[in-house]
Parts: C-alpha cells; sequence; structure tokens
C-alpha cells in the first residue's frame, strides 16, 4: 500500500504540474525570456539600482520557471536508471566546471562576473545542473524530432545532437559575455576569437555535450521521449525561451552568427510544431483581455 500510495501521490503531482504550465504556456516560455533579455541588458549597462542589477535569486527564479516545461515533461520518464544517470552527470558537471576555473582545462581560463545563485566553493553555481542539463536535453529533444526515423540509429543521434549542443553554446556564451556572466582571460577586452570566447572552449564543449549526451541516451528510452513529446505538446518550451532569450541579447550586441543560429533553432522548432500553441490559451492573456 505504501508504494501504491507514493506512485498515486507522484502521479499526482505530475498531473498538476502539467496544467500549470499549460495554463500558463506564455507566461513561461514568451513573457520571462524577453523580460530576462531586458533586465540583463540594463544590469550590463549600468540602467539599474544595485540591488536589482543582477540579483541572483532573480536570475535563479527566471531560469526555474523557464525550466518548467521541460521538468513536467521529463518528469514522468525518471526512474532509477535515469535518476542514477543524472547524478553521475551532476557530479562530471561540478567536477569539470571546478577544474575548468581553477586550470582553464577544457573551456580556456574563465571567471564568473556575477554569482548566478550560491556558489560552490565560491566559484561555481550550486544551480550549474539547472543551467547545463536543460541545454543539453532541449537539443536531444528537438533532434529526435527532426531526425525521425534516422533517430533509431546511436550513432547519428549523438553525433547531430553534440553538434547541436555546440551550435546551443555558440548562441550562449557570446551573448553571456556581451552581458558580463563571465569573462575569458584570453580575451579581457571582449575581443578576438569568437565574439570574445576562445577556441579552446568550444573544444571542451564537445567534450562535455559527449559526456551529457550518452548520459541522456543511457537515462532515457527513446520510444518514451518520443511517446511523451507526442502528448506533451509543450515539452520544447524552454527550447523556445532560449531562442527568444540570447537570441535577442545577441541581436542587441550586434552578435549576429549567434543571432542566425538562434534563428535555426526557431525554425526548428517550427518544423516540430513546437510553436504551436494559442496565446489565448494562456492565464495572463484573459487577464488582460478582461
Amino acid at each position: 500500500m505504501p508504494d501504491a500510495s507514493g506512485k498515486l501521490d507522484r502521479r499526482r503531482l505530475e498531473s498538476r504540474l502539467d496544467e500549470l504550465v499549460r495554463e500558463h504556456r506564455f507566461t513561461i516560455a514568451v513573457v520571462f525570456p524577453l523580460v530576462g533579455a531586458v533586465t540583463l541588458v540594463a544590469s550590463a549597462e549600468g540602467w539599474l539600482p544595485d540591488p536589482l542589477a543582477y540579483n541572483p535569486l532573480f536570475v535563479l527564479f527566471g531560469v526555474l520557471v523557464m525550466r518548467l516545461p521541460l521538468v513536467a515533461g521529463v518528469l514522468p520518464l525518471v526512474g532509477r536508471r535515469a535518476a542514477a544517470s543524472l547524478g553521475l552527470l551532476t557530479l562530471y558537471a561540478y567536477g569539470i566546471e571546478l577544474v575548468g576555473v581553477r586550470t582553464g582545462w577544457p573551456y580556456g581560463y574563465f571567471e564568473y562576473e556575477v554569482p548566478l545563485g550560491p556558489m560552490l566553493f565560491g566559484e561555481v553555481p550550486v544551480a550549474l545542473p539547472v543551467f547545463f542539463f536543460p541545454l543539453v536535453l532541449n537539443a536531444y529533444l528537438l533532434m529526435l524530432l527532426l531526425l525521425g526515423s534516422r533517430a533509431r540509429s546511436r550513432a547519428i543521434r549523438l553525433l547531430v545532437t553534440v553538434a547541436a549542443v555546440v551550435a546551443i553554446d555558440l548562441v550562449l556564451d557570446p551573448g553571456a559575455v556581451a552581458v558580463d556572466f563571465w569573462e575569458y582571460a584570453a580575451h579581457p577586452d571582449g575581443v578576438g576569437g569568437y565574439y570574445g570566447v576562445p577556441a579552446s572552449n568550444y573544444v571542451g564543449w564537445v567534450l562535455s555535450a559527449t559526456v551529457a549526451v550518452v548520459a541522456f541516451d543511457v537515462a532515457f528510452a527513446r520510444d518514451g521521449l518520443l511517446a511523451r513529446l507526442g502528448d506533451c505538446e509543450f515539452m520544447l518550451d524552454d527550447m523556445v525561451s532560449f531562442v527568444l532569450l540570447w537570441g535577442s541579447i545577441n541581436a542587441l550586441y550586434g552578435n549576429w552568427i549567434p543571432v542566425v543560429l538562434a534563428a535555426g533553432f526557431g525554425v526548428g522548432l517550427l518544423a516540430t510544431d513546437r510553436f504551436d500553441f494559442s496565446v489565448g490559451d494562456s492565464a495572463l492573456v484573459r487577464a488582460v483581455q478582461r
């Protein structure tokens, strides 16, 4: 009986989370990233007072909200194997980030300019998995949809997903450097490299993307993910948020290659009907229309 009760409680939680995300899709996927882009740019340009500029609680809260669609989508698929795989990946993420900050390997020398919430040993965000895992999982899910039957080949889906994750970082890092999230010692003035990001960073991302993609491939059955994607129309809304947030920031700073890449991910989402939700279904829109 306790086991049955526990499973019932989990199903209720999953169902409530699904309802919450569906009710607020527009707010989560569109409003939050656009507000985030404005406040990050305002922080970088010194337009906000100190208590509000780069406020770590505000940043972390915004990220957690934007992650809700992905969390709600994946949660019913998390069993013991997935939990173990995610636990090992978490240890890897903290370990490689600490090594990177302290030694410059494998990403190149960099340091966080602002605290992204509580910092582990004062060097690495405690919420690092919240920032890193969704980037990889969003790419993995999108590639499953775009590849179709070709995704049955493990080699193809892993190689294509690793390439997609690196492309995501080609969008993320220039935007993050532009708003002073972190800085690479090789380019302290933001010049040289790729919009102030050294090539070594992307070599490191190939390594970490490969580890993470393999971990997710082990954690989740492809058929289960595809079935959940079919039932859960909002599962890639976090990718929508990524395109809007970092595409907007890069556009404001004239980082046009990242803008084009972000637009490419937007086209991929459109091709899978992942922008196909009515804003009229949003609680926020209904409230404004009254």
